[in-house]
């Protein structure tokens, strides 16, 4: 069974930074796309961040280059270095992976992590 599990969430000021991350229970992770997504009320889970097997990232227009993707394929784990947060940024966050095509959304969720931006 995959298990993801986010941590680093929380509430944050204006202009503040948080670093989430998610441990993936998945065997030959390096093999897969990993990526953030975030959900805020009323909307869809829409794609923030996702990096490849080869460390290729994407980034939606609305977080580069404040936010930061990075992965640790031998500690299982996908961070989600996040700067200079806005009150849009708030939403639950969730990790993803289980892809191989860069960089579509896999099965594997995880639970979601809070983050809210505000003053």
């Amino acid at each position: 069974q995959v298990e993801l599990v986010e941590s680093g969430g929380g509430l944050v000021q204006p202009g503040g930074s948080l670093r989430l991350s998610c441990l993936a229970s998945l065997n030959s992770l390096s093999s897969y796309i990993m990526g953030w997504y975030r959900q805020a009320p009323g909307k869809g889970r829409d794609l923030v961040a996702a990096i490849a097997t080869g460390g290729a990232t994407y980034y939606a227009d609305s977080v580069k280059g404040r936010f930061t993707i990075s992965r640790d394929n031998t500690k299982k784990m996908v961070y989600l270095e996040m700067n200079s947060l806005k009150p849009e940024d708030t939403a639950v966050y969730y990790c993803n992976t289980g892809a191989t095509v860069a960089f579509a959304r896999g099965p594997y969720w995880g639970q979601g992590t809070q983050v809210t931006v505000s003053s």
